[in-house]
């Protein structure tokens, strides 16, 4: 990912902005920042069920195993910026901190969990699950 983030850069940044429309558009941009997915890995396998959009996550270690790194991308724009999010969350993380850190928890923090729609908060928790059964099959 091109200028990944980092979570607490995400939190100071949620604070500067008053309401939650132009929290979106940051998130938004966050994901146009990203690198596109190959199309080549843009198949039905990489496909994360439960997401009303297409969402396709692929992860491979990085190293020497210690680490994991994540190309993720989806059809819908605010999607894909919720990907960035996920991504300042658990990308170049050791699997053990990924299989071990709910996002979904950290991303109530800042209260986005309290601003999604429900079927896009039940994308984002089938994303989270993607990434974290990745890092738990990583371990064995």
């Amino acid at each position: 990912m091109s200028d990944a983030i980092t979570i607490e850069e995400l939190t100071d940044n949620f604070e500067l902005f008053d309401d939650w429309d132009d929290r979106f558009s940051y998130i938004i941009d966050l994901g146009k920042k990203m690198n596109p997915m190959p199309e080549e890995e843009m198949i039905e396998e990489n496909k994360v069920r439960g997401c009303m959009s297409q969402v396709w996550v692929t992860s491979r270690l990085e190293d020497n195993n210690t680490i994991m790194r994540f190309n993720a991308d989806s059809d819908a724009f605010i999607v894909k910026g919720l990907i960035a999010v996920l991504m300042a969350i658990y990308d170049g993380k050791s699997p053990s901190y990924i299989a071990d850190t709910d996002a979904i928890a950290v991303l109530a923090q800042v209260g986005l969990d309290q601003h999604l729609s429900p079927n896009r908060r039940n994308g984002l928790v089938s994303m989270v699950e993607r990434i974290r059964r990745d890092a738990s099959e990583a371990l064995n």
